[in-house]
């Protein structure tokens, strides 16, 4: 028989005196924990979360004088290397373990250690722009999108950042200068490519329960998988191997609008 799939474990939850995590994030922990998935050996997982913001670009040394002022625009698509996101997500969805980078939030660097990613049978890939390359997005069976009040997603930022050490004007200077305008510009737009919205995050356990149960029966073989032909909206498939038989990969992604919030975001 071949062998079961393996996941990667997620990043460990905050600790109290923490700011807490995005709403994007935070749904995804929840929906492993309701999958049990969290209690499983990280090398048994059969659901795996992948974020968006381990794939930040390595800053040139100008660019990273400025991160380190908040002069730098973490939530514009160029942020992003979207050609190794999309190389590592088609190596994952093949059935292939990846080495995934690991970004350093408060040097704003990409370190030379990286974590260790095993297939999983669904990989839930969450981020603020996840939906905005068409390459990228093409890839997902299904799309999420967590809607966040904007008060409640400011607010975060705020207390976030400032048990950082950051000033409350240097907060305020770098909202009003990127993170709104890149929201409104880049990544409202995108809400328009989710098959669900889960409005208020977390608290909608109603959503929530219908995600789990749809994972579910993708991982209980009730629903058609991708190694049947199930294709994406340019009509190709994303198949994974594996010795004497085809074991298909289900990727799910979960946008967000509550973009201010996740607190392993750099800036």
């Amino acid at each position: 028989a071949p062998p079961r799939p393996l996941a990667a474990a997620p990043e460990p939850p905050a600790p109290p005196d923490t700011p807490r995590p995005s709403a994007q994030s935070t749904v995804c922990e929840k929906i492993m924990e309701l999958l049990g998935q969290n209690e499983v050996d990280r090398r048994q997982r059969k659901v795996l979360i992948l974020s968006q913001d381990s794939f930040y670009k390595v800053l040139t040394a100008e660019q990273q004088a400025k991160a380190l002022k908040g002069q730098y625009n973490f939530d514009h698509p160029d942020a992003f290397d979207n050609d190794l996101m999309h190389t590592t997500l088609k190596s994952i969805v093949e059935g292939k373990t990846v080495e995934v980078p690991t970004y350093d939030f408060v040097t704003h660097s990409r370190l030379a250690e990286t974590t260790v990613v095993y297939p999983a049978d669904v990989v839930l890939f969450e981020g603020i722009l996840v939906f905005y390359n068409q390459d990228i997005r093409d890839m997902f069976h299904l799309r999420l999108f967590v809607d966040t009040d904007s008060d409640v997603r400011l607010s975060r930022r705020v207390l976030r950042d400032m048990k950082r050490g950051r000033d409350l004007e240097q907060i305020l200077t770098q909202y009003t200068t990127f993170v709104k305008p890149a929201f409104e510009e880049f990544c409202l737009p995108t809400k328009k490519y989710a098959d669900v919205i889960i409005p208020r995050g977390v608290d909608n356990m109603v959503a929530i329960n219908l995600i789990v149960q749809h994972i579910q029966d993708i991982l209980n073989g009730d629903i058609c998988k991708w190694q049947r032909g199930a294709m994406n909206g340019h009509g190709r498939t994303y198949k994974r191997p594996f010795p004497e038989q085809t074991e298909s990969s289900s990727v799910l992604a979960a946008g967000k609008r509550s973009h201010l919030e996740s607190s392993s975001r750099p800036h």
